[in-house]
């Protein structure tokens, strides 16, 4: 089976990634693994525990036939470290090379744009307005879309607000149920039972 792999660090936006596991499980297509930088103890920004089942290392001298997709999730660790991170731009690099999708929400899509991923391909994140402030050398601006979520084969991006959204497009993209039923999963969790 292959494995869908979620890139935490420590403060990782746990709420960002909480439908997409349970989907990607429940499905029996693939399984879900953690990877981090380190195969050390990750405490999410709500305090949850996390042990990683990947060092980036250990990913990175694998065989990438094991792999299906990567998904960075949010949180304060991005911008804590000034959006830079080598081990994880190679993690990026070797995903691509493999035509592999990165999927990315909140300041996770700021880093891609930081490191020039996002220059030439459609996508989203949280304003074009404060990716141009944030990021010195991005030159994707007219690529930026006003979407809650933005996909395509290359990349999944999503803005910090869009949780449904970016799992929605994940679901499609890895096709763990029909378009139909995603939809309708989608429109069930955004609107509940009882509309406001």
């Amino acid at each position: 089976m292959k494995e869908v792999l979620i890139y935490l660090s420590n403060e990782y936006a746990d709420w960002e990634i909480g439908y997409i596991g349970l989907q990607v499980k429940s499905s029996n297509k693939y399984a879900i693994k953690v990877v981090s930088d380190e195969k050390s103890n990750i405490i999410s920004m709500c305090g949850l525990n996390v042990m990683p089942d990947y060092s980036i290392d250990e990913v990175l001298n694998s065989n990438m036939d094991n792999y299906k997709m990567l998904i960075l999730c949010g949180g304060d660790f991005w911008k804590k470290n000034n959006f830079t991170n080598d081990k994880v731009k190679k993690l990026i690099d070797l995903f691509k090379e493999n035509h592999l999708t990165i999927s990315a929400i909140c300041d996770a899509t700021t880093y891609l744009a930081y490191n020039n991923f996002l220059d030439n391909v459609e996508h989203t994140g949280n304003s074009v307005e404060y990716i141009i402030s944030t990021c010195p050398n991005y030159k994707g601006k007219n690529k930026y879309i006003n979407k809650q979520s933005v996909s395509n084969n290359e990349f999944i991006t999503a803005n910090g607000t869009s949780t449904l959204e970016f799992t929605r497009d994940i679901m499609k993209n890895l096709q763990l149920k029909s378009n139909e039923e995603i939809d309708g999963w989608y429109q069930f969790n955004k609107n509940g039972f009882y509309p406001e």
